[in-house]
């Protein structure tokens, strides 16, 4: 089997394509040929040694594909030979193949093509985690979305406007903005001209952001946390600014706002059903035509280190995927 490998924490350009035996096949696993596997942002933490998870080395980046199930052990009821299937691996993901555990699974609908498949695990379920779970988003709601052009943010954008709530996108140039505006943001803002609380508070008459999807932390969290709303939710999803804020309890107090942080892996390890139903819901929205995975870059598996470095320059709009077939 092809695989990306990471010897040692470092750059993009540090990976290299090697040639790997197939791993054995253990109890509840299944071995699938990828076919296509999503990159993000989280991968460009994990090959520098920045990540929560620290593989040990040598280890293979990648944390979903999008693949064909060629082989299952028993016990493995809900999967077969021959079903188009995408998943969130953790790791493995940027090789040719890879045996992961099948509850990690799941069925991807007909007519989604391998390059949706790879682009669509992690940023839809984390986002409608986020919003449907974790902040109880309700209709008619304010929702605000910082990184709205983002993997996640824009899926949270089109998540939010399919839930039935007033989409606010924040986003650093027009094009970004329009982008979002055609994935269900009625407004949007620039970080740029003015101070993102007076932004926010001249498009809500005062009143704030009921929701705030935050994957980007910062100079930005700082500024949400004066333009919430009173009982709003500040969803923590990641630091792609490179400063992980911390939230001075007075500003919850005076709002009676709440601070909830969002680990899809670590919620999908401790209850797996739930997040079966949540994907479940996800997959529905897609069937009804609600969601449509948006994809900016594809790049052979061999360009691994090119697509980490869009991610890891902020360059990326949507989902870059690696086209393993290619």
């Amino acid at each position: 089997m092809r695989a990306i490998v990471c010897d040692a924490w470092g750059p993009p350009e540090t990976l290299t394509l090697k040639e790997l035996p197939s791993p054995p096949l253990g109890a509840g696993e299944v071995r699938i040929r990828i076919r296509a596997a999503g990159v993000n942002f989280p991968d460009v933490l994990m090959i520098y040694g920045k990540y929560q998870r620290k593989p040990p080395f040598p280890f293979t980046p990648g944390l979903e594909m999008a693949g064909e199930v060629v082989e299952v052990t028993s016990g493995v009821t809900h999967l077969k030979a021959g079903d188009r299937v995408f998943g969130m691996c953790g790791v493995g993901g940027f090789a040719s193949e890879i045996v992961m555990r099948a509850d990690m699974v799941w069925k991807m609908p007909e007519a989604m093509s391998w390059i949706e498949g790879a682009a669509f695990p992690v940023v839809y379920l984390t986002s409608y985690y986020a919003l449907n779970n974790r902040a109880k988003l309700k209709a008619g709601e304010t929702l605000l979305v910082l990184g709205a052009a983002g993997g996640v943010g824009l899926t949270a954008c089109e998540i939010g406007a399919a839930m039935g709530a007033d989409v606010i996108a924040v986003a650093s140039t027009a094009e970004k903005r329009a982008l979002a505006a055609q994935y269900g943001a009625r407004r949007q803002i620039d970080y740029g001209p003015a101070r993102l609380r007076d932004s926010v508070n001249e498009l809500t008459g005062g009143k704030g952001a009921d929701v705030i999807y935050d994957p980007v932390g910062g100079d930005a969290f700082d500024e949400c946390l004066r333009c919430i709303a009173w009982g709003g939710r500040l969803l923590v999803v990641g630091f792609a600014s490179g400063r992980i804020a911390s939230a001075p309890a007075n500003l919850l107090l005076l709002k009676g706002a709440e601070l909830r942080g969002i680990r899809t892996a670590g919620w999908r390890e401790q209850f797996p059903h739930e997040a079966d139903v949540a994907m479940q819901g996800v997959l529905a929205l897609y069937s009804a035509g609600k969601l449509r995975p948006y994809v900016s870059t594809v790049l052979p598996l061999e360009k691994a280190p090119d697509a980490l470095k869009i991610l890891d320059g902020r360059q990326a709009t949507g989902k870059v995927v690696l086209d393993v077939d290619a």
